[in-house]
């Protein structure tokens, strides 16, 4: 059991925190409740939904600034109760319209520790970078939400602790709480259901942990070390990317930055199907599935020589076999970078898809993801976790995506890094040009979900340690 000073420093230490990202004096209170009086934030609330039993609910929500100081809105995360219509029920989020984009807004269900007669699982609705600030006074502008039950059948929402019939004008609404930076700012959560959990926040890595950690410290592609410690440097023909193009092993490279070494994926072209080259490196186990992934990845939006403008992908992913079209036990969950666009975007953008499944051919696809449009050239910590509840994406320590249970793998994954031409179409010209994806370290924790600054204490220790490799994950 934690001290009472223990509990009390780490309440100062998140008041002022808070303090700090929104320029108050202080909280109401951080015990689930705080008063308009004192609140940076303030959530209003209708239901464009009114009806005791409907097709879906539709809480449509705006968040005000009412501090002082500017306000990143991935910093900001506000909750929605509501009773389950029977605990087998699951419900799925949608986003209809909103002034910051619907891209830019998540939602994620969870299920209360302490259900009561009005409340036994929540909605969080979050923000991505691409959300951008509120300036004091200002708010997000319409925010018009919706979820519905997975099996399509109507649901009731009389008994939803956060739902008012009688709301169909925007108003203050306390029944939504709101948290910026983890403390609780706004609202009054269902007794016991605190959203701020009042414990230490972890620092280091918890004890234990089945893991993969690779400093890619070889010679060459070639290097007898790489097979050994299962990785495969890929050969075979076949997609993603340009029909035609050869995965080239010897395009994957090896060299120190900064003191580390690091893994250069070099994929080039002069404008044909023949002259392509593209790379990709992956665990031969499928043995991955819930816990951390962790890479430090090195994007990059200009060409290392020649021309640019090549339709150009590069990621960081985890993966299984689709076993048959439409299969519900595939799991895929991507990092994507396209520096020059493609798939009908125009130019720079970044994806984290989480995958349900797909069909080839004619394409169906389902799954769920998070984008933002702009330039990640340059050095970056991606971040992917997976319990049973969501699966998250990180990027440099930010919050970036949060995706539903829905989503979440059925089978083993194997871990992997490629870069690829979706096509010949970006840029047309027959000069030839390389680009670069490079790669300092792969990290994998079994069963346990990191945070970011546990991911850096752990490769920390893994480097003061001179450790350069380490596989104790047990195969399926």
């Amino acid at each position: 059991m934690k001290s009472l000073t223990t509990t009390r420093r780490w309440r100062a230490a998140a008041a002022a925190v808070v303090a700090m990202a929104t320029g108050t004096a202080g909280l109401a209170a951080l015990s689930g409740t705080a008063s308009a009086a004192a609140a940076p934030l303030t959530v209003q609330y209708r239901t464009s939904a009114s009806g005791a039993t409907a097709d879906q609910a539709e809480p449509w929500l705006k968040v005000k600034n009412t501090g002082t100081a500017t306000v990143q809105l991935s910093a900001v995360k506000v909750r929605y109760y509501f009773k389950s219509d029977s605990g087998s029920t699951s419900y799925r989020f949608a986003c209809s319209w909103a002034v910051k984009g619907c891209a830019n807004i998540t939602g994620t269900f969870g299920t209360l520790s302490n259900p009561t007669a009005t409340a036994d699982r929540y909605l969080d609705i979050a923000f991505t970078s691409g959300a951008g600030s509120l300036a004091p006074g200002s708010d997000t502008g319409d925010m018009q939400l919706r979820f519905y039950r997975a099996d399509w059948q109507t649901l009731n929402q009389s008994d939803d602790y956060s739902f008012n019939a009688s709301q169909t004008a925007y108003a203050d609404w306390s029944k939504v709480t709101a948290q910026l930076s983890g403390s609780t700012v706004w609202g009054t959560a269902p007794a016991g259901n605190d959203p701020t959990d009042p414990t230490d926040p972890p620092t280091d890595p918890p004890a234990g942990g089945q893991s993969l950690f690779d400093d890619f410290n070889y010679s060459t592609s070639s290097d007898p070390k790489i097979s050994a410690n299962g990785w495969n440097v890929r050969s075979n023909s076949g997609g993603p990317g340009v029909p035609g193009a050869t995965w080239a092993p010897e395009n994957v490279t090896f060299a120190s930055s900064a003191g580390n070494s690091v893994m250069n994926l070099r994929t080039s072209t002069s404008g044909t199907a023949e002259s392509t080259r593209q790379t990709e490196v992956a665990t031969k186990s499928m043995k991955f599935k819930n816990g951390t992934y962790a890479a430090r990845v090195k994007f990059a939006d200009a060409p290392v020589s020649g021309p640019d403008g090549d339709h150009l992908v590069q990621t960081f992913f985890t993966i299984n076999d689709l076993t048959a079209p439409m299969a519900d036990d595939y799991a895929e969950y991507d990092f994507e970078y396209l520096p020059n666009g493609g798939w009908g975007e125009p130019s720079n953008i970044l994806y984290t898809t989480s995958w349900e499944t797909y069909n080839p051919d004619p394409w169906q696809a389902v799954n769920q993801h998070t984008e933002s449009r702009q330039s990640y050239a340059g050095w970056h910590d991606l971040l992917l976790t997976i319990d049973n509840n969501s699966i998250k994406y990180y990027i440099d320590g930010q919050l970036f995506g949060t995706h539903d249970s829905a989503y979440l793998p059925e089978r083993p994954m194997s871990i992997n890094i490629n870069q690829w031409l979706i096509d010949l179409a970006g840029q047309t010209g027959t000069t030839p040009r390389s680009y670069d994806e490079q790669v300092d370290y792969v990290l994998h924790v079994k069963d346990q979900v990191l945070t970011p600054a546990q991911v850096t204490a752990k490769i920390n220790a893994y480097r003061s340690a001179g450790t350069t490799f380490e596989d104790t994950v047990p195969n399926s």
